[in-house]
């Protein structure tokens, strides 16, 4: 019976039978369609690179997320030209779980040059897509010439967003209209954006989904984008391989320091990124590695001069991930921020109830508020700041003055409002009992640092600062000769002032009276002019000004050498972990020399060459003034034509930026307009050039990257690191070095890296390990640029930092 039933129905050809051949080849072309899809995938942790000879064997439509080309066009930006410009990813709807996330969801985008390029060579991005539906759509054919471009840039980026907001195709390649501010990707507007708004969900959301569905904001419309490329032609090129990079006339911080030290004193790793875990510590969200190192903490013989809140790095640089706090949201922008912030981003109100009487901050509700006050000025920063430059008219803020250093900053309110007078302020203070203090200040958008002093001189060279300032910052400046006084002194310009508010300058209690004596003998021997005394009627307290002189004069006439003068050999510029002497560097008289000569005026110094570097060779090789200037017109170039419009970054929602790898501090000079601030860093086996940097009226401090920042987690919107990372591994573990990284970097924020091909690739694959948004990928000739944004992506399995738990 069932032999004659199959047999009745073969022998029709039933529409079931058919139904089984359509089936059948139904499923063929899926395979094929797999196969020729997974063909041209990306896998991750694997070269990205395409051979030429391969790309001449397979179809137009063929994906690549780097591409070697073979030659550099002659065009003046940092994107290659015929390049669409990488917008931004749309993001997964399932909010907090971007661990869900796989690779073969993200797809790229292929588009053949113009025939003003080479012939069959192209030029691809990376085009990170994660669309709502959950959709993958069709590779582009990448015909040159096409007059459909903007309709498959449009496919290609998936459906369109629901919301209206930036999501138009522009002609114009410099509007931006990414990175739409919603909080945590439920559908609000952010803070900065819609003003005051409840938070109506406790619970995390992925942060990524602020940046989604607005690619078409990047792309010009019908292929019309300006052509630019990733590295300048000519003269400029050399400036971004570091294979030709000099040291110049500089030496290296590491150099300087270590002989200092000596002149003062008788392994592999594997390299795994896809098993990342979740820090466990005692500081939790907060944990900074070489500052709550508590196996080191506990072995100090002394904590008398603040040993415990010095640098004690551990062994190898952790590799584990910092938790994010339950109720994190997206930063409020700047100047909002100044203000006020999320409550849970810093849920600490230790300072609000200690401090809050003197306006330091306050809570108020789910923020907690900036009043802008300070225990030297609780009627707000602005009022001090007019009363310390009616006091001394000369220190003019804004122009002579422009860099100053903030020692213990509280919530570095002053150096917040010290914007508006066109200053920007280093603000510094330890981990201490006030506590998040400096956790506070960055998350407003103001610089700020952790360091203390203690026994070790400040990352900073000598002869930098404008001005020194001190508002009841609680330092004992009289003691052990002076020791820490004199370490002001060295990081001073010649001429420069110190600013000193504290209870001794205006109050007659018997502690307060022999402090002021103490200070007054002190600042004389140091030769040190008391220019003004004055009263703050308003606030009820005063302050002292101090001028370092600008000749040698007045040490070579002191009857006693107390405080000594340091022996001729001691370099003032040398800074890393070198320990306090309490002696005085010389003044610079020679008109060659830094220091001989105040900068020019605000802003003026900022494209000037330094006077001083006539005589010098620069890091490149050329004269240092031309070498200057050649690499200050590069970083204009290539902000201008490729960061601001060609990285899917939305400038308006960065403030806090840093530099990894900065040289002369031309990429923050670039970055001048916007409203942002720049910490520039200088690794200590870089070519020492701090000092040119905050002779252009920048700042910044030395850095080893094989060690930790010092700064709390979730502090910078945009790190920028130019070959940076391919040097930095020779030395150390990399993926300590991404961890760092991560734990720097706040959620949404971005990472630019310019590095050689075979780093980029590495970079790229712990990225995605990290479960990071591919932004923008490009490699030309062994060279590469990458941009990735991090997410609020957390691992399950924890790891404990023996270390670390008190």
């Amino acid at each position: 019976m069932a032999m004659g039933k199959y047999s009745r129905v073969d022998g029709r050809k039933s529409s079931n039978y058919c139904s089984t051949i359509s089936m059948v080849a139904f499923v063929a072309l899926c395979l094929v369609g797999v196969w020729m899809f997974m063909s041209s995938s990306v896998v991750p942790g694997q070269s990205s690179v395409v051979p030429a000879s391969q790309e001449s064997a397979t179809s137009q439509g063929k994906q690549s997320t780097v591409e070697n080309t073979k030659g550099f066009e002659d065009s003046s930006g940092d994107m290659p030209e015929g390049s669409s410009k990488e917008g931004e990813s749309t993001e997964n709807p399932n909010t907090g779980n971007q661990s869900d996330l796989q690779d073969d969801d993200k797809v790229t985008e292929t588009q053949t040059e113009t025939d003003s390029n080479p012939a069959g060579e192209e030029n691809q991005v990376e085009k990170s897509q994660e669309d709502g539906d959950g959709k993958k759509e069709d590779e582009n054919s990448g015909e040159a010439g096409s007059n459909t471009d903007s309709e498959e840039k449009e496919n290609a980026s998936g459906e369109k967003s629901e919301s209206d907001e930036g999501e138009k195709t522009t002609t114009d390649s410099s509007e931006n209209k990414n990175d739409s501010e919603t909080e945590g990707g439920s559908g609000e507007k952010s803070e900065s954006d819609e003003g005051e708004k409840s938070t109506e969900e406790g619970e995390n959301k992925d942060v990524s989904e602020t940046e989604g569905n607005s690619s078409e904001s990047n792309e010009g419309s019908q292929g019309k984008d300006k052509a630019v490329e990733v590295f300048p032609a000519g003269a400029q090129s050399e400036l971004l391989n570091e294979t030709s990079t000099q040291n110049g006339a500089w030496s290296t911080q590491a150099a300087e320091s270590q002989k200092e030290k000596s002149s003062q004193s008788p392994s592999d790793v594997k390299q795994d990124g896809q098993a990342w875990k979740v820090c466990n510590t005692t500081a939790g969200p907060d944990y900074i590695p070489c500052l709550d190192n508590w196996k080191a903490i506990r072995k100090l013989s002394s904590t008398k001069h603040y040993e415990h809140r010095e640098r004690h790095c551990p062994d190898e640089a952790p590799t584990c991930l910092v938790p994010v706090p339950e109720g994190y949201k997206q930063s409020i922008k700047w100047p909002k921020s100044r203000d006020k912030i999320w409550y849970y981003n810093v849920p600490h109100t230790k300072l609000a109830e200690v401090k809050g009487h003197q306006n330091w901050v306050k809570v108020s509700g789910e923020y907690l508020t900036f009043p802008g006050g300070g225990t030297q000025f609780k009627h707000g920063a602005l009022h001090y700041i007019d009363f310390i430059q009616e006091s001394l008219p000369d220190i003019a803020w804004g122009k002579r003055t422009r860099v100053i250093l903030d020692v213990g900053c509280g919530v570095a309110s002053f150096g917040g409002y010290l914007f508006e007078r066109d200053v920007l302020a280093m603000s510094f203070a330890p981990k201490d009992e006030h506590e998040a203090q400096v956790q506070f200040a960055l998350e407003r958008g103001i610089p700020a640092t952790l360091a203390v002093m203690g026994t070790k001189r400040l990352p900073f060279p000598g002869y930098v600062f404008d001005v020194v300032h001190c508002a009841r910052c609680r330092v004992p400046w009289h003691i052990e000769g002076g020791k820490l006084l004199l370490e002001l002194n060295r990081v001073l310009r010649p001429g420069g002032y110190f600013v000193w508010s504290a209870t001794p300058v205006y109050q007659k209690l018997e502690e307060d009276v022999g402090i002021w004596e103490e200070m007054t003998k002190l600042t004389k021997a140091m030769c040190w002019e008391l220019v003004v005394i004055k009263k703050d009627t308003l606030n009820g307290v005063g302050a002292a000004i101090y001028r370092k002189p600008m000749s040698n004069e007045c040490y070579n006439q002191r009857t006693k050498n107390e405080p000594p003068l340091c022996k001729e050999s001691d370099d003032p510029n040398a800074a890393w972990n070198v320990p306090l002497e309490a002696c005085m560097h010389k003044v610079p008289e020679d008109e060659s020399l830094r220091g001989s000569n105040w900068p020019e005026q605000w802003p003026k110094r900022l494209e000037n060459p330094p006077y001083w570097l006539k005589s010098q060779v620069g890091v490149y090789g050329k004269p240092g003034q031309e070498d200057f200037a050649a690499d200050y017109k590069h970083w204009k170039n290539v902000v201008s034509q490729s960061y601001l419009n060609g990285m899917g970054i939305n400038w308006s929602s960065v403030r806090n930026v840093m530099d990894m790898r900065a040289v002369y501090g031309g990429f923050a000079a670039a970055l001048k307009d916007l409203q942002v601030w720049v910490m520039n860093v200088v690794p200590i086996d870089s070519p020492d050039t701090l000092p040119i940097i905050y002779e252009r009226g920048l700042f910044g401090m030395y850095h080893d990257w094989c060690q930790s920042f010092n700064t709390y987690p979730r502090t910078f919107d945009v790190l920028h690191a130019d070959h940076l990372l391919s040097v930095v591994k020779k030395r150390c573990n990399l993926v300590g070095l991404v961890a760092e990284v991560d734990r720097i970097l706040r959620p949404g924020g971005k990472l630019i890296v310019r590095d050689n091909v075979e780093t980029i690739t590495e970079v790229e694959s712990l990225a995605k390990s990290m479960n990071w948004d591919i932004r923008m990928i490009y490699s030309k000739e062994g060279e590469g640029l990458l941009c990735v944004q991090k997410t609020m992506w957390r691992p399950k399995e924890a790891e404990l930092i023996t270390s670390a738990i008190m």
